[in-house]
């Protein structure tokens, strides 16, 4: 692999965003190799780590193969984009984002598209398309923005802002925050919890969750009653309730306190 490593940890897929002397810029061979790592992945792995080698997570686009482009290349290359981050956002396992230095332009999009994103206290955030003359292209207008919100992406598109890990947190783009070289052993120690539940449950969780927030509520609420007696009647579903019900497992515990 040119652009990836890739490591199975017992359930959880582990990539390596591996191009750090481009601060892991992503080029469409990039698109194209982390399209099969994230097959195999799905192929031998409950749950999986995405993480940048070097000093950044990811500065985004590849802008020297980019402006040679023409604006149909343009079109494909950025529906390409959108269909490999969608295997993530969509896709069969949940997904767990290792942030640090750099998370900027494609590498938010990347990022957006994670079910859950830790951020070390080196991590920074930008969306800087408006200073190059171009729009975002990898979801962001989508993903990004139902994260942190409209105004707040407009803001940093139109002046450029960029912002660190206190403020990506408080605007909900990351859920953990860590000492600095600390993100990618606690989005694994998560990855590997996650990697335990059911996985018709997981699937529910990535599938279903996005689809209810883009519709109206009662036909939210419609869809939750099926998704909620499907995965109850798995076998594996009444496996892990009866064994509560036995107390082989423990209740859920306060935070800090053991289970």
């Amino acid at each position: 692999m040119d652009y990836l490593t890739y490591e199975l940890r017992g359930d959880v897929a582990i990539l390596g965003l591996n191009r750090p002397e481009k601060r892991n810029a992503i080029s469409d061979a990039f698109i194209e190799e982390f399209a099969q790592v994230i097959r195999r992945a799905e192929s031998e792995a409950k749950a999986g780590v995405i993480h940048g080698h070097g000093p950044h997570f990811c500065a985004g686009l590849d802008l020297a193969e980019h402006v040679k482009k023409t604006p149909f290349e343009g079109v494909h290359g950025s529906r390409r984009w959108h269909e490999v981050f969608g295997w993530l956002h969509r896709g069969k396992l949940p997904w767990f984002g290792a942030l640090h230095g750099a998370v900027v332009g494609g590498g938010l999009e990347l990022a957006s598209s994670l079910q859950v994103r830790v951020a070390d206290s080196t991590a920074f955030f930008a969306l800087p398309e408006g200073q190059r003359g171009i729009f975002v292209g990898g979801g962001a207008s989508v993903r990004s923005a139902r994260l942190m919100g409209l105004a707040r992406m407009t803001d940093m598109m139109l002046t450029g802002r960029s912002i660190d890990v206190e403020t990506a947190e408080r605007w909900n783009i990351v859920q953990y925050v860590v000492p600095e070289g600390l993100a990618l052993e606690r989005a694994v120690e998560l990855a590997a919890r996650a990697a335990t539940n059911a996985e018709i449950s997981n699937y529910a969780i990535i599938n279903a969750l996005p689809r209810i927030q883009d519709m109206g509520t009662d036909d939210g609420l419609f869809v939750e009653s099926f998704i909620a007696s499907f995965t109850a009647t798995s076998p594996e579903a009444e496996e892990r309730l009866n064994a509560f019900l036995q107390k082989k497992v423990g209740k859920v515990a306060r935070p800090g306190d053991k289970a």
